[in-house]
């Protein structure tokens, strides 16, 4: 173990509530409860603020796979403040593979890939392909996060439309892109669900998360509820 890393999991113990990591644990049935520590998520951030400053991080950015969950978090965070677009790619690249959790994964949204839509787009093609479960989740994500304002193209929809899994994270995703796309984009995404083109699972999840939203009105609730798949 590099001094780095002994410096940031003592940092994280000091940090440790023992009721939020069990809270933490029973949200991620995918991740081992022995590698929680139970840090809150704004202690995270101001650490990460803190470390992004310092030589420091590039040397924990290096130091894959971590050992805790805490760990990969911080990690996540460290990522956000990359400046460069092509080093913040080939950093999330490298990270990927290791993120085991959707907490994780839909944490981590690097600032610089919003001046980048373009060729954030291409990537984003590149990781919907890819047969790992937080890759493909953390793909629809940034879809879902900087592509669904102004940005929206009538394409970016299509493209989720076309992954199909078998992956219950995957899916959850898939479902809560479409019901945030409803909130933004209501006409042009209804006619996806009108035309039932996702799987039942999705498809009524999805109805659900927007029936849930505050963002979508009693009418469109209404009608939406009419096309629930018995």
């Amino acid at each position: 173990m590099i001094q780095i890393e002994k410096e940031i999991q003592a940092r994280l113990f000091e940090l440790q509530d023992l009721k939020y990591r069990d809270f933490q644990c029973k949200l991620m049935p995918t991740v081992d409860p022995d590698s929680v520590i139970g840090v809150r998520t704004p202690e995270l951030r101001k650490l990460a603020k803190e470390y992004a400053r310092m030589p420091a991080a590039r040397e924990f950015l290096d130091v894959l796979p971590h050992r805790y969950y805490e760990e990969n978090n911080l990690h996540g965070f460290l990522l956000e403040t990359v400046k460069d677009y092509e080093d913040a790619v080939k950093e999330v690249e490298r990270f990927l593979p290791y993120v085991n959790n959707w907490a994780t994964c839909d944490m981590m949204s690097p600032k610089v890939f919003g001046k980048h839509l373009p060729e954030l787009f291409d990537k984003i093609k590149e990781w919907v392909k890819k047969d790992d479960t937080y890759t493909v989740r953390f793909a629809v994500g940034m879809l879902m996060r900087f592509y669904l304002d102004d940005a929206f193209k009538p394409e970016y929809p299509e493209l989720v439309i076309g992954i199909r899994s078998d992956e219950y994270y995957v899916n959850m995703m898939l479902a809560w892109y479409f019901a945030t796309a409803l909130a933004k984009q209501y006409g042009q995404i209804l006619p996806f669900l009108e035309q039932r083109r996702l799987d039942k699972w999705t498809h009524n999840k999805a109805i659900q998360k927007a029936v849930e939203s505050c963002r979508i009105t009693e009418e469109q609730k209404a009608y939406l509820r009419t096309l629930k798949i018995k």
